[in-house]
């Protein structure tokens, strides 16, 4: 792990020295991860479209005044699973707005009009409802919450996570990112991902790059995840994101991070973070995202045969095929995973109830293999 000296320094690390950093990353990962990548094969349950927050960059949030601002029933919830299922998902992404009851009266009448006074109970009952109906793992991304809250979900989620974004307080001011948005205070953010640890939760989180934030700011970001990974060895994976303008937004006119921008930050959470932590980028994100292999990734998060990127909802999966020819194309080959990785499901249950171990130990078998890569790259 580098320095955060040493990390800072490469901010404008462009050419040979951008290649070298790359380099040092990549034989960090194959060393650890071997000449595998991976994905999850998902399907996307976006629970609600209503928050209290306000980020400048989003889309999937809508005002409770559209008329797309909604619940999914449990029909329409088990509906979407069990399609997934058919098309042999693994996991079952349960992503929402942040606490909408507590600002907008619209989310509190469609919860009373399902028998709910909360989003979080709703939730609790949905992804009981897919474990129990289905054979797919429940993943919940339902923003910051608190060590009660997390301790509610453990036992219906088989992972969960949340995007820390940036630890950057100057992203909260007027103007910014994250005006307007309660939870996203880097406090709360940060003490989301504290509990989860506390809880022997198997977490995801990670940073969005390009939303106003500096290159040190991007740094300290990653240290204070691996800070808390230190203590508690629960972070399974960091996503590096990158920042996509969109119209009709507050930031739709805020440059974009190019693919050396990408590549960059890749590279440098790859040798700051643990070794075990799996260092991810979105596919659909980036049209050239074949060249995140060479800046240290070894993971491409969930991809879904059936629903779209709610979040992201312009930019397409791609088809397993096409991640899997960029792959071996670099001498690697592509394998499924499930929501949680395998050293959380190795640990006496400390990660998982029984309910969730079985339901684990039961997919295992059914994960697709990789094939072998078209070409081996020589190491030296």
């Amino acid at each position: 792990m580098i320095s955060v000296s040493e990390a800072i320094s490469y901010e404008h690390a462009t050419g040979p020295d951008l290649y070298a950093l790359c380099q040092q990353a990549s034989k960090v990962r194959d060393e650890y991860w071997g000449k595998q990548l991976t994905y999850s094969k998902k399907v996307f349950i976006p629970l609600t479209n209503m928050c209290r927050d306000s980020c400048g960059y989003c889309t999937f949030v809508q005002a409770p005044d559209s008329p797309h601002a909604n619940y999914m029933t449990p029909e329409q919830v088990l509906n979407t699973a069990r399609e997934g299922a058919a098309l042999d998902c693994k996991e079952a992404l349960f992503s929402l707005g942040e606490r909408p009851e507590e600002r907008h009266q619209k989310a509190r009448d469609l919860l009373h009009s399902l028998g709910y006074n909360n989003t979080l109970d709703y939730l609790h009952d949905q992804c009981e409802s897919v474990l129990s109906e289905t054979s797919l793992l429940p993943h919940v991304n339902a923003g910051a919450l608190s060590y009660n809250e997390l301790k509610q979900l453990k036992p219906v989620a088989a992972s969960m996570g949340m995007m820390l974004e940036n630890i950057s307080n100057e992203l909260l001011k007027k103007g910014q990112a994250h005006h307007a948005c309660p939870d996203k205070t880097p406090k709360r953010r940060l003490d989301t991902l504290e509990q989860a640890g506390r809880l022997d939760i198997a977490f995801t989180t990670g940073i969005l790059i390009g939303i106003g934030e500096s290159w040190e700011e991007r740094v300290r970001s990653l240290i204070a995840i691996r800070d808390r990974h230190l203590s508690y060895g629960h972070i399974q994976e960091v996503i590096i994101q990158n920042f996509r303008a969109k119209a009709g937004t507050a930031m739709e006119s805020y440059q974009e991070p190019n693919l050396h921008d990408m590549k960059r930050t890749i590279a440098i959470a790859r040798l700051i973070l643990p070794n075990e932590i799996s260092i991810q980028a979105p596919p659909n994100l980036e049209v050239e995202y074949g060249s995140y292999i060479n800046a240290g990734i070894n993971d491409w998060g969930g991809i879904s045969p059936l629903t779209k990127d709610f979040i992201n909802p312009e930019r397409a999966w791609p088809q397993i095929s096409s991640v899997t020819q960029a792959c071996e194309g670099l001498g690697y080959t592509l394998g499924e995973r499930l929501t949680i990785y395998g050293r959380f499901q190795r640990q006496d249950n400390k990660y998982l109830t029984s309910n969730l171990s079985q339901r684990v130990a039961s997919l295992v078998s059914h994960l697709t293999r990789p094939s072998q890569p078209l070409i081996t790259l020589v190491n030296h």
